[in-house]
């Protein structure tokens, strides 16, 4: 089991770079960040890009790993990404992952102007998104014309520290999305089932989980793939449990026990910010950090 947070990129560097070490201080496997242009309740606050976040954050940490949670579709193009994170894979010396999704009907969905699309759009979309983006950056020149998007000779040498690409956790729980994540991700993410946050139980939410990990095994086996091999994160946050597993510390052992148990591998936590969702007590949260894992060995 791992340990990851996730640090919403609100901070004006000044702060922000102590958060960042931080967490690398306290021995957090990953330090996730979100790559929207605005979301949810945030909208009319500060508000920063995430590569340029990373790229901070690769610059005044060791060897903690770094990573989006996630990139979409949704203000994307699969060329201009894949430069921006073969640059951030050099800077950090490999250690980004790209968690990556279909995106959502949130504000990133019509900031440029367009009209939200579809769920099936979003679908088609990512079918195309994610294995150019693997190729461009596996690949030093591609050429593709798509229904969606289109390369021409782009050149990406020398290519990703990382070989034969940075990893990909796809978030996904849709029988697509779970056949891209099989073929292309090295790890698989789920914020569980997002009709149980408001009137579901824990118990359900666990019961959900299961079958999103059943229906993961089963792409991977027509995938001719071992899900065994494939890390499966947990977003905290927005399953029924909320914030109560970072009440205390025998709240998140027992929450993170009983999802360990389910076959995850890594349970990400978001970093407390007060007076909102992510709202928790610092010192609670550090002690998490610091003493959880070893509590479930």
């Amino acid at each position: 089991m791992r340990l990851s947070t996730v640090i919403l990129p609100i901070h004006r560097w000044g702060e922000g770079q102590k958060v960042w070490q931080r967490a690398e201080d306290l021995g957090f496997h990953t330090a996730y960040t979100y790559d929207h242009l605005s979301w949810r309740t945030f909208r009319d606050g500060p508000w920063f890009g995430a590569v340029p976040t990373l790229t901070a954050a690769a610059m005044t940490t060791q060897s903690m790993r770094l990573g989006t949670l996630v990139t979409s579709p949704n203000f994307r193009h699969p060329v201009t990404l894949a430069k921006e994170l073969i640059s951030l894979d050099d800077i950090s010396g490999g250690r980004v992952t790209l968690g990556i999704g279909a995106g959502g009907t949130g504000f990133d969905a019509t900031a440029l102007g367009q009209e939200p699309w579809t769920p099936r759009e979003r679908a088609d979309r990512f079918a195309e998104f994610v294995p150019l983006l693997d190729r461009l950056l596996t690949e030093d020149a591609v050429s593709y014309e798509g229904r969606f998007y289109s390369a021409h000779e782009a050149r990406n040498i020398p290519g990703c520290v990382q070989r034969p690409r940075l990893p990909f956790a796809v978030a996904a729980t849709g029988p697509r999305g779970l056949k891209l994540a099989a073929r292309y991700g090295q790890a698989w993410v789920t914020t569980g089932d997002p009709k149980l946050y408001e009137s579901g139980t824990p118990e359900q939410s666990v019961q959900a989980l299961r079958g999103q990990l059943e229906k993961l095994s089963e792409a991977c086996a027509a995938a001719g793939r071992d899900v065994a091999g494939m890390e499966k994160v947990l977003l905290t946050g927005f399953t029924p449990d909320r914030g109560r597993p970072l009440e205390s510390l025998d709240a998140f052992v027992d929450f993170a026990g009983r999802h360990r148990e389910l076959g995850f591998t890594e349970i990400v936590i978001h970093w407390p910010i007060p007076d909102s969702d992510f709202a928790a007590d610092e010192k609670v949260f550090e002690r998490i950090a610091m003493d959880a894992l070893a509590q479930l060995l």
